[in-house]
């Protein structure tokens, strides 16, 4: 710095203001502070242009230099990518299924009828290479996809089965979960989850009216009656992990307070998670954007009510708040927006390699198969373009490190490019996340046992029989 001027890094921090909360986000450590009229005076000086290296104390700059808030900005080197250290695997193990949702984004989907189903063959030679990749780890996790995965149950059953024995003699545990539509549960099938502890994920929209527009059968009708009478024949007989629903809002769709009090209030699922539609490849399926404001609207509605929830020591089951406070609790710094290709493999019924099950059976192309195995070359390349991209403004951007982009398949849909950061709705992001980080504050500071009690490693959720 010059004795005259100095630089300020604006995109190491974030002023958040609500209500009484006055906070400092420190970004490149997913920190967060409360600031004192001191440091708020400080800050505004900082904001001034016309401020001096002069007009600030020594001790000031200082503590400003150490948080990167002034001085030269630390330089980006290339991040190289060599290891993929996979602990989850997912197995797509039927292409087929029973519905026929309207909006679905699998570009292998087709009846259970004409179904891809997986092999035994695949799936052990699959979680064999997932090991190999990744040996000695404490804990593997196994996610059974579809299609509808319970349309080849039978395969669930015996893959379960190999994956305990295999794990237990390599000293590892091993937790399985699994994402279904639910219209194919039966009280033999529930027994068989709960004997190996699956963490289970329902697929289901919301109240009858909502569910019956785009979640139908391979006839076209409805299927809400089947799958509320299966979930409530689980939720009687399950309780060994929470199960949660997964909602996906589509266009007409922005009822958030309506879905998840019929979903946690009557159906009692113990989490509600909402996923809006803004990249499908039905463009008529797709939020608009005054229909995705309403949504974050509504998300940060039901966040409200998880902070009132929260200060009486209760979890109201919005999984979309719980999950930032999650990220921000933990202070983790993505550089990628998730784990595909570098936490997670993802195996398509005939041994693919894909960068997530989003991608299966679309024309983006995969990473190998189990019998060439992983292309390693090909997947570091993609995952450093991505790493290294200087894609709009996200290296100047407050959240990157909580956003690192956004989803590849949404960037796929919509720019037809993987590595592209997702720019159609960053100003919406900013300000959900800028809502996540005073809701932490004002947990934080009201009732900071709530962390204790909600954020802590879960017990029980890996597979005890090994």
């Amino acid at each position: 710095m010059s004795n005259n001027e100095f630089k300020v890094n604006r995109q190491n921090f974030r002023i958040v203001k609500k209500d009484n909360e006055n906070l400092l986000f420190h970004v490149p450590t997913t920190s967060l502070f409360e600031i004192d009229e001191t440091n708020e005076k400080l800050l505004n000086r900082l904001d001034n242009k016309e401020s001096k290296i002069t007009d600030f104390s020594k001790e000031e700059l200082v503590e400003l230099e150490k948080l990167n808030i002034i001085g030269n900005i630390e330089k980006q080197e290339y991040i190289e990518v060599k290891n993929f250290p996979a602990t989850t695997l997912i197995l797509n193990v039927a292409s087929g299924c029973n519905l026929s949702c309207t909006y679905c984004y699998k570009a292998d989907l087709t009846t259970l009828k004409n179904s891809g189903n997986m092999s035994f063959e695949t799936a052990t030679a699959a979680i064999e290479q997932l090991y190999a990749g990744a040996a000695n780890q404490k804990v593997y996790n196994v996610t059974f996809f579809g299609g509808e995965p319970l349309s080849n149950f039978a395969l669930i059953k015996e893959v379960t089965t190999f994956a305990v024995k295999f794990f237990k003699e390599k000293n590892a545990l091993v937790d399985f979960t699994m994402t279904t539509n639910a219209t194919l549960l039966t009280k033999e099938i529930i027994e068989f989850l709960k004997a190996f502890k699956f963490g289970i994920t329902i697929s289901i929209d919301g109240p009858k009216a909502i569910h019956n527009k785009t979640r139908l059968t391979n006839a076209g009708t409805g299927s809400y009656e089947t799958v509320r009478k299966k979930v409530e024949m689980l939720l009687s007989l399950y309780n060994d992990r929470p199960i949660g629903a997964r909602v996906t809002l589509t266009r007409g769709v922005t009822q958030i307070e309506e879905i998840w009090d019929h979903l946690y209030n009557e159906l009692k699922f113990t989490e509600v998670g909402f996923a809006p539609a803004t990249a499908s490849d039905n463009a008529m399926f797709n939020l608009s954007e005054f229909e995705l404001l309403k949504v974050f609207e509504g998300f940060k509605e039901m966040g409200e009510k998880y902070i009132n929830s929260a200060l009486k020591d209760e979890f109201n089951g919005f999984s979309n708040l719980h999950r930032l406070l999650g990220d921000i609790h933990a202070g983790r710094k993505k550089k990628l927006p998730c784990g595909a290709g570098v936490g997670l493999l993802s195996v398509s019924y005939d041994g693919n390699f894909d960068l997530c099950h989003r991608f299966t059976g679309s024309d983006f192309g995969n990473f190998g198969n189990i019998k060439t195995g992983l292309d390693k070359p090909k997947l570091s390349n993609f995952i450093e373009k991505r790493l290294n991209k200087k894609d709009g403004d996200c290296s100047t951007c407050h959240i990157r490190n909580l956003c690192a982009g956004g989803c590849y398949h949404e960037s796929y849909i919509r720019y037809n490019d993987p590595t592209k950061a997702v720019l159609h709705y960053c100003d919406i992001m900013r300000d959900w996340i800028d809502f996540g980080l005073y809701a932490y504050s004002k947990i934080r500071n009201n009732n900071p046992k709530f962390f204790d009690l909600y954020f802590k490693e879960e017990k029980g959720d890996v597979n005890g029989l090994i």
